[in-house]
């Protein structure tokens, strides 16, 4: 057996430090999930190349797939040019991209999307793409991070709009999901307006689990700005911000007039569907198709 010299060690600062036997050492440092940072995305030249890759990528790939038709802009005609948060349901992978090249100016050139930590930045390459390409900042699903919280804070105090899907993730089955409270806890401790959003056929074009895109008609209708009223909770906000995305989606799907009159009435339909078997609910969503029935099928409860 050779024995092979034994390398040196490098001196400190280039090599780690030695800890004492009596000291407990720090936690090696984690730099990405919640913890990545993305302060970088923020400066000039990420800024230029990331309304460089909007224009010349993103807008012609969601303009071919779904050539997005817009509505209630002129909600949004009384607000000032400061930061607001923009909050739509969420069914794919296709919303990001659609609400950022949607957005009206003088917003659209300076927000950030609050992007789930442990999905858009789970490795370097996946974090330094969400970062530089759709402005992310991680934002922990899982559970409430003070320091999510924070960094989005900071960010909309310093004049950057957000946007946030307040579901937390993509539907699972067309449905929606019940609203979280982030939106209406930002919006409240920054006093910021909030506008609901509603999306309309990007889950026709790429849903969960799909991995090809189909084209279809998208319409992406706007909502008049919420703002939290004297005395509301965070988690009453988060149901008006949640009624109101539905009232949305019942204008979309019939018309203004009906919708109001249903809104009035309180009898708005849910964005999240019926309380019924996996068969039925894709029966009530209008998807009858060979596959989806067979991905949905189960014994209806007698």
């Amino acid at each position: 057996m050779v024995n092979l010299p034994r390398v040196p060690k490098l001196p400190f600062p280039y090599s780690t430090p030695t800890v004492p036997d009596t000291v407990d050492a720090l936690p090696p440092r984690r730099r990405l999930g919640a913890h990545y940072q993305t302060a970088w995305a923020r400066r000039y030249p990420a800024r230029l190349a990331r309304v460089v890759f909007l224009e010349a990528v993103l807008r012609p790939t969601v303009a071919a797939l779904g050539a997005p038709e817009r509505d209630g802009i002129d909600r949004l005609a009384g607000l000032t040019d400061g930061p607001v948060i923009f909050a739509p349901n969420h069914h794919s992978h296709l919303d990001t991209p659609t609400m950022l090249t949607s957005i009206p100016e003088p917003w659209r050139y300076k927000i950030f999307v609050g992007a789930a930590a442990d999905y858009f930045f789970r490795t370097h390459l996946t974090a330094t793409a969400s970062a530089l390409a759709l402005g992310a900042i991680p934002i922990e699903r899982s559970k409430v991070s003070r320091r999510s919280a924070d960094e989005a804070a900071t960010l909309i105090n310093e004049g950057w709009s957000m946007l946030i899907f307040p579901e937390g993730g993509r539907s699972p089955d067309g449905w929606g999901q019940p609203f979280r409270a982030g939106a209406a806890y930002l919006a409240n401790r920054c006093s910021v307006p909030v506008v609901p959003v509603h999306l309309a056929g990007t889950a026709k074009i790429l849903r969960k689990g799909k991995r090809l895109p189909t084209p279809a008609h998208v319409r992406v209708t706007y909502g008049t700005p919420l703002r939290a009223e004297a005395g509301e909770s965070t988690t009453r906000f988060a149901e008006r911000i949640e009624r109101s995305v539905a009232e949305l989606a019942d204008e979309a799907t019939t018309d203004w007039w009906q919708s109001r009159q249903r809104a009035a009435q309180g009898s708005t339909p849910s964005l999240t569907g019926p309380d019924a078997p996996a068969w039925r609910r894709a029966w009530a969503l209008g998807d009858r198709s060979r596959k989806r029935r067979r991905q949905t099928r189960s014994w209806p409860k007698l």
